[in-house]
């Protein structure tokens, strides 16, 4: 049986979808000291990909790098130090 959903809780649905969305992002990286994978790792991986890194940090928990991709496009990017996700992308053209 299909339900259909007002107007109202639809975008009440969607406003907390998008609120919970933005506090997780806003948390950064939850990952413990322990589990995370060396800034070296990091560093061959993106290399492995055709990036040039310029330096990585820590920032909020994540390893943020400072780079060129493989497209030579300036990049700031924050990664899971345990996964070596993105988890924030910022490209310059």
């Amino acid at each position: 049986m299909k339900k259909i959903l007002s107007l109202g809780a639809t975008a009440a649905l969607f406003a907390t979808t998008l609120a919970a969305g933005t506090a997780l992002a806003s948390e950064g990286c939850n990952v413990p000291q322990d589990q995370w994978q060396p800034r070296e790792a990091l560093q061959s991986k993106l290399e492995s990909d055709g990036w040039t890194v310029k330096r990585i940090k820590t920032e909020d928990g994540c390893y943020e790098a400072y780079a060129r991709d493989d497209k030579q496009r300036r990049v700031e990017a924050y990664f899971d130090p345990k996964t070596f996700e993105i988890v924030k992308l910022k490209v310059e053209d």
